[in-house]
């Protein structure tokens, strides 16, 4: 609010001088503009939402004991990804592991490594999902249309089904890497198992 000050200013006593107006000196009172201030940072500091950490929830599937249930996976659509202490490197083979006839390749975690395997690999998968994501933005489907065919194609019998193995002295990072490049190239089928002794023999070739 305004304070005015009176600056006490006077004429003269004189009969024929002429008399001076008062000068008014005025002073703005910050005082409600700092309480107003508190007031607002108080306020948003009570209804802001800070953000919360984020996770990732694995939801591991339990294997029925009977074998008759359990899920036959094609050596044509198998992908078995290893992943050990080398933090720049990933090893993997296709079908099933066969110690005289599996090929154990290496790449690493760039977009020319393991995200161009993927892509190469579940390319129809992607190319699915991509026109139905191209009906959608042109409002020729529905959202939930998008979800239930996009989620068809994921798990189709032709689709890539990646098996991730990791020994005691993987790092932790490089397993949240590789799901990260699952859901980059629409890999829905996907399963996280223990490396045989077998495959980790194998692996010794490479050390």
């Amino acid at each position: 609010m305004a304070e005015i000050i009176d600056s006490g200013g006077g004429g003269g006593k004189g009969k024929h001088q002429k008399k001076r107006a008062k000068k008014h000196g005025a002073r703005i009172d910050m005082t409600p503009m700092v309480d107003l201030g508190f007031l607002l940072l108080t306020f948003f500091v009570l209804t802001s939402q800070f953000s919360k950490p984020k996770t990732m929830e694995i939801t591991m599937p339990v294997i029925p004991k009977d074998t008759s249930l359990q899920m036959k996976i094609e050596d044509q659509t198998a992908l078995t990804l290893l992943l050990t202490d080398k933090q720049e490197k990933v090893y993997y083979y296709y079908g099933k592991f066969k110690p005289d006839a599996s090929i154990i390749k290496q790449t690493n975690y760039s977009k020319d490594g393991i995200r161009k395997l993927l892509l190469e690999r579940n390319k129809d998968v992607i190319d699915k999902v991509q026109a139905l994501k191209e009906q959608l933005m042109k409002h020729q489907i529905a959202d939930t249309t998008y979800k239930r065919k996009a989620m068809e194609a994921r798990g189709d019998k032709e689709a890539t089904f990646v098996i991730i193995k990791a020994d005691d002295k993987a790092k932790y990072k490089n397993i949240i890497d590789i799901f990260d490049e699952l859901s980059i190239n629409n890999v829905d089928k996907k399963a996280l198992v223990d490396m045989s002794p077998a495959e980790k023999k194998m692996l010794e070739f490479f050390k």
